[in-house]
C-alpha cells in the first residue's frame, strides 16, 4: 500500500514539475512548452488522470499532445521554429568562447535531433 501511494506521488511530482516547466516556457523564449506537456500528460496517465484529462481537454495544447499520442505527428510550423531555435543556439555557441569540442557536440547533437524532427510525421 505505501509502495503504490509513493509511487503515485513520484508521478504527480513528474507531472506537476512537467507542467511548471511548459508553463515557464510560454514565457521564457527558447524553453519548449509541448514536450514538457506531453511529458505531463503521460505521467499525469500513469498517477494523475483527471491532470490528463484536462490537459487533454486544453483547447489550445490538447490536439497537439493527441497528435503526438496517436500519430506521432509535429506539426510542419513546429519543425521549422524548433530548427530556427536550434541554429541560432548553434550560432550563438559557434561565437562564444566554448571549447571546440563543444561546440562540436552540440552542432553534432541538434543535426542528430532535427534529423529526428524532420522525421516525424505531420498531420
Amino acid at each position: 500500500m505505501v509502495r503504490r501511494v509513493l509511487g503515485l506521488l513520484l508521478w504527480r511530482l513528474l507531472a506537476a514539475t512537467s507542467l511548471l516547466l511548459g508553463l515557464v516556457g510560454v514565457f521564457v523564449p527558447g524553453l519548449p512548452t509541448v514536450p514538457f506537456l506531453l511529458l505531463a500528460a503521460w505521467a499525469g496517465g500513469k498517477g494523475w488522470p483527471a491532470l490528463e484529462a484536462w490537459l487533454l481537454a486544453h483547447p489550445r495544447h490538447g490536439p497537439a499532445i493527441r497528435r503526438w499520442r496517436d500519430h506521432r505527428a509535429v506539426p510542419r510550423r513546429a519543425k521549422w521554429l524548433a530548427s530556427a531555435t536550434m541554429l541560432a543556439s548553434a550560432a550563438l555557441v559557434g561565437l562564444s568562447s566554448a571549447p571546440a569540442w563543444l561546440k562540436l557536440g552540440m552542432v553534432l547533437l541538434l543535426a542528430c535531433v532535427a534529423t529526428w524532427l524532420w522525421r516525424r510525421p505531420e498531420l
